[in-house]
Parts: structure tokens; C-alpha cells; sequence
């Protein structure tokens, strides 16, 4: 409840906040690549105090010295489009000291490849030549006991209505690989990652102290470096990890796998979420023949040291006992050293703490970390790349340098928060309020099928949420400019159409519905009421006819 509570307040709050004029769980390591030493910027330990004499000026002969720690994802795509810019002198951190080929594929969503095509098309293009599209085919829930489509997610309407490239995957591996070959030699510079900085009390600069020892200087400093932040917890004063550090567990554990896979649907199902009680699961296809699936779990936090003594394959299979064939099908052609697992943190929405603080400003997980289940944690990292390059980009002079990274954060503030509510929510509202849909089945009589409370608010909810994903995927596509507030019909469809699913999945409101309708009670207390439906005249056919279970 709380998460879309979040989604509605900030999208209350982003008219007054926005101060411009015009809403998947692997490893991030990728292909080896040769790197220079670091020299571009470095110093061996000296007085942090004691900073360079720069002109208030940017321009190409005094050019930015933009530090960016991790080269992930949002820190790459920053880098690459500073890296155009004559007035930029761009230095990626990063404390591997290689990139190996590693991690499974990435989701960008039609919000982040239009961000891509319009702002980098000679990237964009080479994204497409590894790219497996998935919103142009069907994508949605399904009741993971009885193999049936429960809801299906309209993906390519939204994509198309604002000729938006469709939703799809890439390997990793593939994309860092991209942005590595398209930004300048001696950019990158890995094997000594940052521990913390100092800012300048007397003028212009920063410094980010190495694990080396070394200092690098800078005027900016962007912390791109991950939910455990070490930027993040300089700028707060707060431990990387721990109880005090704003990262939160979210109460699953996710397995997940990746192989090459012969799926009767292959070319006609982008991905599936199983649902049922506590727990679903996902499959996924990326292309050339592999598929991925996901296993989310309902589980305390250190569920990752479960021991699997028969195999991983096996300990799932058990869990998910009686769930569709497809799960077992795939477990069962899953080898161990192809299943990873994580339990999953994310953190709450920014509001309150800073994003930046002096020449100091934080970007994608450092910042809003979130659930995988919308595929929007990468997207968000790129648009806040395109938003920051675009306020650091037209810099003219250092005196104005923070004041664009508060507008950088007004521009993206309203929107990640809500982005990261709604991944949180489609997470808890999936497992804690789902169970099997309720059914009446006529075949040999009429049977009634998981009648309990939570089955029938499953079955309610039903024809609601094609509704909720429709607004949410415009929202997602609509404001990938960052130009706006949240608009007010994204607002009030979130607070209509959000507000029956909490009123029904909430289990204390949704038992009151259930009550209040009667049918828990009726079902379960009357006996007789299968053989009364099946023999009065006429009733089984209309029973057999409605669609409302």
C-alpha cells in the first residue's frame, strides 16, 4: 500500500517541485577491455584542502573535469555524451580491475531506447543489431496452477501511439561493450575505485580519495556506483550497508537462470509471470534461443545461504510442486552453474535526502534503487544520463554548476520516486495479494475451485489490472523528456484505478469485500450448494455461461 501511496503523492507534489518550463538481477561486469593506468587526473596522497586554480569559465580551453565512480550502465551512457562535447573532460572510475564478460541480459523499455535513438542514434542503431524485441508480442500474467492467461499486458498500443521502438532485451555484456568502444581511450579507468571525497570550501573542485590512497580532482563528481553507494554514503554521512543506510530489504529472494532453451512458443511470447500463492515466477525470452526465468520468492533476508543438497533445479521444483509444466519443463533443462540467486534490496524514494550536495550529485541505484519487476531500474539510470548531460552539457561558467544539479534533481525526482513506488508495488501486490483465481468449473457437475477470500479478490481483480498496466506503460512512455510535471491524468487514473486494487488486495479490506458480498461464507458453509446449482433447471447453464468466475 504504501509504495502507491508514494506514486500518488509525488505526482501531487511534482507541479510545485519540477522547476522547468515544460513517470533484471544479475551482475553488471562485462567484456574485457584493455584500459589505460590511471593518469588522467590522479595525484599521489597529498593535502585534500589543497586544490587546483581554475577559471570560472567553461569552454575548450578550460574544459569541465567531470569524475564519474562505476561504469555501469547510467555511468557509461553520461560518459559517452559528455565524452561529445569539447567543453568536457570526462574520467569513468571503476575499481574492477578488467571487464569481463559476465551478467545476463538487460530490459530497456520503449521509455529508454527513445532516449537512446534520439539523443545517440549511431549508439541507438548498434543497440538494434543485438537487440530481441518483446513488446511486439504477448506479454502478461498467468494463473501459474492452471496454465491460463490471466491478464495480458498491452505493451506495443502505448509504444506505438507515440512511434516509440517496442520494449526488448540485450546481454550486458553486449551493451557496456557498445558505450567501451564509443567513448575515447583513457576515459575509462579501472583498478582503484572510490572510498569517499572532499569538496572545496574556498572555490571550485572536488576530490574523490581512491582505495589506493591516490586523490583525483575534479570539478563534479558523479556517483554512478550502485546501491551501495560510496558516494552516496560521503554525501549523507551515513555506512554503505547496514540498518542506517537507506537501502532496504524488499522480502524476496530471486533465483534466476539463463540458457539456451526450445520453448513451444518461441516467437510468440515475450515473457509470462506465473502467479500464485506467496511466490511466481517468470520466463522470458532474449533471444537466439536462450531463455531466462526468475523464481521470486517470499523470504527472510539470508534466504541466499539456503543449501540445495539434490540440486537448485530440484529445490525449486519442489517449491513450485503442481505449478504449470513450463516451470518444471525449464528448471528441469537448467544446469546448477546456469541458476544464480540474490536476495533483493532497493530503497525508498529520495524525497527528503539529497541527491546532490555541492558538486556532488548521485545517478541511477545510488540514488533509486527499485524492484526488477517493471524492467525500469536501467531505464531510469539513462534518463537520469540524458538529463544530467543535458544540464552539465550547456554549462558556461563553474559559478552555476550547482544550481544544474539541483535542476537535474527537480527534473528527475518526481518521476524515479514514482517509478520506484510502482516497482514495489507490482512486486507486493503480486505476491501478498495474489493467490489462484476463484473458479467455478461445470464438467460433471459444478465445482467451485479456491472459493477462499483471496481467491475470489483474485478473480475480481482480474479485469482491473489490463486497465492499471495501460496507464502505467503511458505513464512510462510519456515523460521519458523529463520536461514536465507528472500530468494530472496519470494522477487520478493511478488513485482510481490503484485505489480499487488496494481496496480489494489489501487483506484486511479485501476479506471486509469478500464478507460483505457473501460468497466466502456461502461456498464454504453450504455443502449442498454444488449439487442445488447442479440440478435446478436452467441454473447450471447460466453459471456455465458467466464470465465473472
Amino acid at each position: 500500500m504504501n509504495a502507491l501511496l508514494t506514486v500518488v503523492a509525488v505526482a501531487f507534489i511534482s507541479s510545485n517541485n519540477v522547476g522547468v518550463s515544460a513517470f533484471a538481477p544479475v551482475a553488471s561486469d562485462f567484456a574485457v577491455r584493455g584500459v589505460s593506468p590511471l593518469s588522467m587526473v590522479a595525484s599521489v596522497p597529498t593535502d585534500l584542502r589543497s586544490f587546483s586554480k581554475v577559471s570560472g569559465a567553461v569552454n575548450e580551453e578550460n574544459p569541465l573535469r567531470v569524475l564519474i565512480s562505476g561504469a555501469g550502465v547510467g555511468g557509461l551512457v553520461l560518459a559517452r555524451e559528455l565524452s561529445k562535447n569539447k567543453h568536457m573532460k570526462v574520467t569513468v572510475l571503476e575499481k574492477t580491475d578488467e571487464f569481463k564478460r559476465f551478467g545476463g541480459p538487460i530490459q530497456l523499455a520503449s521509455n529508454a531506447l527513445q532516449v537512446m535513438k534520439d539523443m545517440d542514434r549511431p549508439i541507438y542503431d548498434l543497440i538494434m543489431d543485438k537487440f530481441t524485441f518483446t513488446g511486439d508480442k504477448e506479454n502478461g500474467i498467468k494463473d501459474g496452477i492452471r496454465d491460463e492467461w490471466y491478464a495480458k499486458f498491452d505493451l506495443a498500443g502505448p509504444a506505438e501511439a507515440r512511434d516509440m521502438p517496442y520494449t526488448g532485451v540485450i546481454e550486458r555484456p553486449d551493451l557496456q561493450q557498445i558505450f567501451l568502444d564509443a567513448i575515447p581511450d583513457g576515459v575509462v579507468q579501472n583498478g582503484d575505485g572510490i572510498v569517499s571525497y572532499e569538496t572545496n570550501a574556498d572555490g571550485y573542485g572536488v576530490k574523490a580519495v581512491m582505495e589506493s590512497g591516490n586523490t583525483i580532482e575534479g570539478d563534479v563528481l558523479i556517483g554512478a556506483d550502485g546501491i551501495w553507494s560510496q558516494v552516496r554514503a560521503t554525501m549523507r554521512d551515513e555506512p554503505v550497508r547496514g540498518d542506517k543506510s537507506g537501502a532496504s530489504y524488499s522480502g524476496y529472494t530471486v533465483y534466476a537462470g539463463e540458457l539456451d532453451y526450445d520453448s513451444v512458443d518461441n516467437g510468440k511470447v515475450g515473457y509470462k509471470v506465473y502467479i500464485g500463492p506467496g511466490q511466481y515466477f517468470v520466463i522470458t525470452d532474449i533471444g537466439n534461443g536462450r531463455y531466462q526465468w526468475y523464481a521470486f520468492l517470499a523470504r527472510a533476508a539470508g534466504a541466499i545461504k539456503e543449501e540445495t543438497p539434490d540440486g537448485t533445479n530440484k529445490y525449486l521444483g519442489n517449491i513450485f510442486e503442481g505449478w504449470a509444466p513450463d516451470i518444471h519443463h525449464i528448471l528441469d533443462a537448467t544446469q546448477e552453474d546456469e541458476i544464480q540467486q540474490r536476495d533483493l534490496y532497493d530503497r525508498p524514494p529520495s524525497v527528503i535526502k539529497p541527491w546532490t550536495k555541492g558538486p556532488v550529485a548521485l545517478l541511477g541505484d545510488a540514488v533509486h534503487a527499485m524492484m526488477p519487476n517493471l524492467g525500469q531500474g536501467g531505464c531510469q539510470a539513462i534518463e537520469d544520463s540524458m538529463v544530467l548531460a543535458q544540464e552539465l552539457g550547456s554549462l558556461e561558467t563553474r559559478d552555476d554548476l550547482e544550481d544544474r544539479l539541483k535542476t537535474y534533481r527537480s527534473r528527475r525526482l518526481i518521476r524515479s520516486a514514482a517509478v520506484q513506488g510502482l516497482s514495489r508495488f507490482a512486486s507486493d501486490i503480486i505476491i501478498r495479494g495474489f493467490d489462484t483465481p476463484a473458479k467455478i468449473v461445470v464438467d460433471g457437475g459444478v465445482k467451485f475451485q479456491n472459493f477462499n477470500y483471496a481467491g475470489i479478490v483474485t478473480k475480481m481483480l482480474q479485469p482491473i489490472l489490463p486497465i492499471f498496466f495501460l496507464i502505467q506503460f503511458n505513464f512510462l512512455y510519456e515523460g521519458w523528456r523529463n520536461e514536465s510535471a507528472i500530468d494530472l491524468k496519470a494522477t487520478l487514473g493511478f488513485l482510481f484505478v490503484g485505489g480499487l486494487i488496494l481496496l480489494l488486495a489489501t487483506s484486511e479490506i479485501g476479506e471486509v469485500g469478500v464478507v460483505l458480498f457473501g460468497l466466502d461464507e456461502l461456498v464454504q458453509n453450504a455443502p449442498g450448494i454444488e449439487e442445488l446449482i447442479e440440478n435446478a433447471p436452467g441454473l447450471g447453464e447460466v453459471v456455465q455461461n458467466a464470465q465473472v468466475f
